[in-house]
């Protein structure tokens, strides 16, 4: 909520309309006075790192009378406020919307009891301008794909659980984990998730999951789960609850009832954790960093763009683009879901969720029940599936391939490890994984079968593919031969830019070796995000949560220094992503990646526009800041962070430091985001079904063609060989041919991407191009809010 406010506040300025902080929610709108405060720039400095809300919140009965709503209105005309931004849940957006619809009749009401004039509202009074943004934990806003602070709540909630872990393994422990949630089981879906949780129970789906076995005894389907997860080896249990479970009969499931069935029938030592506020705090992730921003800045532009008569807006994110919609239509979506579980319309809530929620939820239960045969494929079409991980480790890599090991297994086929990438495969690092293998990969970081660059060689017609550092090649014809020897008949690769590189060169080749005729697919897993054909690749959301959490620290030290500036490096190849990204959510002045170069001129300017900060500040009296510049490492050869720093140093003729800092490895290490994992398994459970479903067409392709002495599985069809990406909110299916058009081979990354032009925000939040004077109350003309042409200028 704080980095909301900070870019509402600051996006406002450079606009040129007056921003106010309402302190303590509508408590604050009705008691006026202190409680509604003039921000500058320098007000909102340092939010980014904070969690809650810096402005205070607080639920007020008297807002609800029709008193308490005149009282908030004679305290907006005085301080000659015409617009809100709203950010909170249903609730506050729903009394939004209420003062809304009651604007005109209390600016009358005030008139006519002399309480204002008539002059004082000739701007105000035909309408109040309301625009909400999302602010809650649950992620339970209809019209909206995620809501500020969500995934934030996720990270507190795995990092308490991976720590529970520990002592669950070491005590052979179960642990019941309580987590937020009284309508909406998003919260509790996901850390199962991340978690590697054995149950999971939720307001919209209340077990038991096979009701023609169980009936309403959802106790006995549990201990089965459990106590079968301990006969192949599992030393921990772990069940999530969800504030608001129930049972089919609405009957409330509560932590404390599920310790006792557990402790009473399987005779397991279990605890029971009730994480309760600790999920609402902490500093922010990543992902909430960039959410609140972009948010916040269409926020204001939605003021700016508002029309009498059209509908309250709220402010969502939606297939990867910021979206406004009509508030109240949002609102009444979301409480629909509460009346049809009240209904005991389970099938019907779980369609109000976004179509991800019911497929997270199916992948969860395929990939945690050992046994789960519903969607077993008759003898004659199992497959045996090669895992191959290839290039630089990237978080989730593991838990990708703990979920499509066991969709493998539950759906008959055979999943086949390749241990240690192409090169691994022609030693015959090759081994068959059974579900006991893959137990606690959910939260492991770095590669457990191994990964390098080590590279198919591509045909003399082929791709033009350099190896890069000490990757070598690797003859086609041993990979071929070794395929064949295992009998793969369908190849899932793990990885990043090699990993499409290797798929290409295999598809290509296919005209000359018949091992490479199967199905292949591509699980974009690489720290940069510079695969093409996906928005996302698991991996950069965690080297994401590296470098905020290290600049978060540098910027302490930046601070206490007061006249410091920091160069940080980070990594991502050719590919800027993550220092656009991260530079949004630490705050950065600015950001130097590969698609723009760095180059003198624009040294220039940011050592000017440093310069004319300090001094700025020097001048006001206020505390220095400390400043960080990101720099990816392949942005220039020439201007290196160490030149770049030096150069900064050197011009600023002693007014402030300047001093480096590389990140390196570190941000491939770890244990993988909350996010990551979840993309892990989404993916994960595409890839599995992209590769049954092609092997299926192609054997009734052969059937049809009566193709006679062919392998099991045949197929040289491009369609057979894409890369399964998240592209906005859906799940893309692209072959590796087509991406080709759209990817820059030489530069590894896509012509097309979609974060370039969040390069601008950063340098609009640094406050490039703010005319000063704006700061100050007296110059500030209120109607000029009202026009859309008064915009911030891009100096690139």
């Amino acid at each position: 909520m704080n980095a909301a406010v900070r870019s509402i506040t600051r996006m406002a300025l450079q606009r040129g309309c007056l921003p106010f902080a309402i302190y303590e929610g509508y408590q604050g709108l009705v008691e006026g006075g202190r409680y509604i405060r003039q921000l500058g720039w320098e007000d909102v400095r340092g939010l980014l790192a904070v969690g809650g809300t810096s402005i205070g919140t607080a639920r007020c009965a008297e807002f609800r009378t029709r008193e308490g709503r005149l009282r908030a209105v004679h305290n907006l005309i005085t301080r000659g406020i015409d617009a809100l931004i709203v950010i909170g849940g249903d609730g506050s957006l729903t009394g939004a919307d209420l003062l809304r619809s009651e604007w005109t009749g209390l600016v009358d009401e005030l008139i006519a009891s002399e309480r204002v004039s008539a002059a004082a509202c000739e701007h105000v009074r035909d309408q109040l301008t309301i625009v909400g943004l999302v602010g809650s934990i649950d992620n339970d806003m209809a019209l909206t794909d995620i809501t500020i602070g969500a995934v934030t709540s996720l990270h507190r909630i795995c990092e308490a659980v991976d720590n529970l872990t520990s002592t669950a393994l070491s005590h052979q422990r179960a642990f019941v984990i309580e987590v937020m949630g009284r309508h909406c089981g998003w919260l509790g879906l996901m850390a199962a998730i991340s978690v590697g949780a054995d149950c999971v129970f939720l307001p919209e789906r209340p077990p038991p999951l096979d009701v023609s076995k169980y009936g309403d005894d959802w106790e006995s389907e549990m201990c089965d789960t459990i106590d079968k997860y301990r006969h192949i080896g599992n030393r921990k249990s772990l069940v999530i609850v969800c504030e608001g479970a129930i049972d089919r009969q609405l009957r409330p499931i509560k932590a404390d009832y599920v310790q006792k069935i557990l402790t009473d029938r399987l005779h397991l030592d279990t605890r029971v954790t009730q994480l309760g506020h600790v999920q609402r705090g902490g500093t922010p992730c990543a992902f909430d960093r960039f959410l609140a921003t972009v948010q916040g800045v269409d926020a204001v532009e939605a003021v700016l763009s508002a029309k009498r008569d059209s509908p309250a807006l709220m402010i969502g994110i939606s297939h990867n683009k910021i979206t406004a919609v009509p508030l109240m239509e949002a609102v009444q979506q979301t409480k629909s879901v509460a009346v049809a579980i009240e209904r005991r319309d389970f099938e019907g809530a779980m369609e109000l969720r976004d179509p991800e929620f019911t497929g997270t939820f199916d992948a969860f239960i395929e990939s945690t029940i050992y046994g789960d045969h519903h969607q077993r494929v008759p003898a004659g079409e199992k497959l045996r599936v090669g895992i191959v991980h290839t290039g630089a480790p990237a978080g989730g890599m593991n838990a990708a391939t703990r979920i499509a090991a066991r969709l493998c297994l539950n759906r008959g086929h055979v999943p086949v490890a390749v241990r240690n990438g192409w090169s691994g495969l022609v030693r015959d690092e090759v081994t068959e994984l059974c579900w006991g293998d893959t137990i606690g990969w959910q939260v492991r970081g770095g590669s457990e079968l191994g990964t390098n660059r080590d590279h198919p060689a591509p045909l003399p017609d082929g791709p033009k593919i350099d190896p890069r550092g000490e990757a070598k090649f690797v003859d086609l014809g041993l990979i071929a031969y070794h395929l064949q020897k295992h009998d793969i008949n369908a190849l899932l690769l793990i990885g990043g830019f090699e990993a499409y590189t290797s798929q290409l060169v295999l598809t290509h080749a296919r005209d000359v070796f018949p091992a490479f005729c199967i199905p292949m697919v591509q699980l974009p897993a690489t720290v940069s995000n510079n695969v093409p054909g996906t928005d996302y690749s698991i991996g950069s959301d965690t080297a994401l949560n590296v470098i905020v959490a290290a600049c978060d620290s540098i910027k302490l030290s930046a601070n206490a220094s007061r006249k410091r500036v920091f160069v940080v490096e980070v990594q991502g190849g050719n590919c800027g992503y993550l220092a656009t990204l991260g530079g949004l959510a630490v705050g950065a002045m600015n950001v130097y990646i590969p698609e723009k170069g760095v180059h003198l001129g624009k040294l220039q300017r940011d050592i000017n526009h440093m310069n004319r900060r300090y001094n700025e500040e020097d001048r006001a009296g206020i505390p220095n800041e400390g400043r960080i510049l990101l720099r990816s490492e392949m942005a220039s050869s020439t201007y290196t962070t160490e030149t770049v720093s030096k150069i900064i140093r050197a011009e600023s003729r002693g007014l402030y430091d300047s001093r480096t800092a590389v990140l390196g490895h570190l941000q491939q290490g770890g244990v993988p985001s909350p996010l990551d994992r979840i993309r892990a398994t989404r993916l994960a459970v595409n890839c599995v079904g992209f590769l049954q479903k092609s092997a299926q067409e192609a054997r009734e392709r052969m059937t049809h063609h009566g193709m006679v002495g062919a392998p099991g599985v045949y197929t040289k069809d491009p369609k057979h060989s894409c890369i399964v990406g998240i592209i906005g909110a859906e799940v893309a299916y692209t072959p590796v041919t087509e991406v080709l058009k759209t990817t820059e081979l030489k530069a590894r990354r896509s012509k097309e991407e979609w974060w370039m032009n969040i390069t601008r925000l950063i340098r609009v939040l640094s406050k490039y191009e703010f005319a000063e004077e704006l700061d100050d109350a007296s110059h500030i003309d209120l109607l000029r809010k009202r026009d859309p042409s008064h915009r911030f200028k891009d100096d690139e």
